[in-house]
């Protein structure tokens, strides 16, 4: 396919699913790694993938792929199998498995990866999009492990795909060079391609998804925005201060709370002085109850749950339905 075929091939896909998953499983021997998943992600998306260890989010992005076949349903990219779209340089991937080639230096190794691209970047754009110019000249096995997620970062954009995949993109990164990342990313996004990123610092998709897609031993939990994921664990966090002695046992029985957690202030607070941490899922009855006891908390705050806080929550109740 030339570069007019494929620019001329990527218009037409606007209104075409990047990705489209239809009732996909995948088992190795007795464990269920993904279980008849469907889910549809669009061109110029930025999706997140969450899931607890072992809920099938690296088996997922292996079939995306192309790395594994499915057992059972199907697996589009932009309306072609994997292996077609990844040939025809439509994705790009920056994976945790794998290592880098040893005894080149990043140049030679982003200039061989350029090389292969159907639709290649320059060279000098993308060791300058992703940071790593200035160590061109260094060999891959002398990085650190930040420096090495740059590289794999500017091999998954050597090339002008429509699709990016990145799994746990920013483990070994600081702060400044994962801000820097993720403004990349943005302008990725921003230029219509979809990317797809799981990650394990939930506070990356809170701040980066337009969408979040929970995974739990395979199945699709939660798809929606990150506000709608908040909403969807149905709780509320309420904290407040206690004077005296604190009935722990009275205070579980405090109608919609899901948890509850009772410390001290701090080390320099007076004895009997407590902070009382809980969630409720009517936190307007769970206050009103709070002072029907008597109690008068002090430095009350109702807020909504964090996504971190959300996901612990959805993950949780689930479990509780498969026991």
């Amino acid at each position: 396919m030339t570069t007019t075929q494929a620019t001329t091939a990527a218009a037409g896909d606007t209104a075409r699913p990047a990705v489209a998953f239809d009732q996909v499983t995948k088992h190795y021997g007795d464990v269920r790694a993904v279980d008849g998943l469907s889910l549809t992600l669009h061109p110029g998306e930025t999706v997140a993938l969450l899931g607890p260890n072992g809920a099938g989010k690296s088996t997922t992005l292996d079939l995306l792929l192309g790395l594994r076949p499915a057992d059972t349903g199907t697996v589009r990219v932009f309306g072609t199998s994997p292996r077609e779209a990844i040939v025809a340089g439509r994705v790009g991937a920056m994976l945790q498995s794998g290592g880098l080639m040893d005894e080149v230096t990043v140049g030679e190794l982003v200039r061989l990866a350029c090389a292969l691209h159907p639709r290649p970047h320059p060279v000098s754009d993308v060791l300058a999009r992703a940071g790593v110019a200035q160590i061109a000249d260094r060999k891959v096995d002398k990085l650190s492990g930040g420096q090495a997620q740059r590289v794999r970062f500017a091999l998954a954009t050597a090339g002008d795909s429509d699709l990016i995949v990145l799994d746990e993109p920013t483990t070994g990164m600081d702060v400044t060079t994962r801000q820097a990342f993720w403004a990349t990313m943005r302008e990725q996004a921003e230029q219509g391609r979809t990317v797809l990123f799981a990650t394990h610092y939930l506070e990356e998709a809170d701040a980066v998804a337009d969408r979040v897609l929970v995974l739990h031993r395979g199945r699709l939990l939660a798809d929606g925005t990150a506000a709608e994921i908040k909403a969807k664990a149905g709780a509320r966090r309420v904290s407040f201060d206690l004077e005296g002695a604190v009935d722990e046992a009275t205070l579980r029985d405090l109608p919609f709370l899901t948890s509850l957690t009772v410390s001290h202030a701090g080390p320099a607070a007076a004895p009997g002085h407590h902070t009382v941490r809980i969630q409720s899922s009517d936190a307007d009855a769970t206050v009103h109850a709070l002072y029907g006891l008597g109690l008068y908390p002090r430095n009350l705050e109702v807020a909504g749950l964090g996504l971190e806080q959300a996901f612990v929550a959805i993950t949780a109740a689930e479990e509780a339905k498969q026991k």
